[in-house]
């Protein structure tokens, strides 16, 4: 189901507004149950067909989901930041393209799927999309 609402968020002197929180033609976008852990998320989205779960790399860190084309970090929206950096450290450690999933809880969540855009955009990580409302 897409849900389309006029959406106005304000914070930190920038102000986003729009007519969908998440164009479907943008972002690979699923929905799924709201209040799970990540872990939750990762085990539905990753499956084994698709790829493989928390895949340990030499140095002990682990990938959330390694398919054969992404090396692919989950995160809740407010955490954006910190997806950025382990997406592209994992993909320099497999030599796939790095990618984030991030997982959208609330309509507010538009402003971490914004910031992350400005980064992904020039540093060619994929975006996807779990709402989870």
């Amino acid at each position: 189901m897409n849900i389309i609402a006029i959406l106005l968020v304000c914070g930190f002197g920038y102000c986003y507004w729009g007519f969908d929180l998440v164009p479907a033609s943008k972002y690979e976008t699923v929905e799924m149950q709201a209040g799970q852990n990540e872990a939750f998320y990762v085990q539905n989205w990753c499956t084994e067909d698709f790829g493989r779960r928390e895949f340990m790399l030499w140095d002990r860190t682990r990938v959330d989901c390694l398919t054969k084309d992404y090396a692919l970090e989950f995160d809740f929206a407010h955490k954006w930041a910190e997806s950025v950096g382990q997406s592209l450290y994992y993909s320099i450690m497999t030599k796939r393209q790095p990618g984030v999933v991030l997982i959208l809880t609330k309509f507010t969540d538009i402003i971490y799927l914004k910031r992350l855009e400005a980064i992904a955009n020039k540093e060619g990580i994929k975006i996807f999309v779990v709402k989870a409302y």
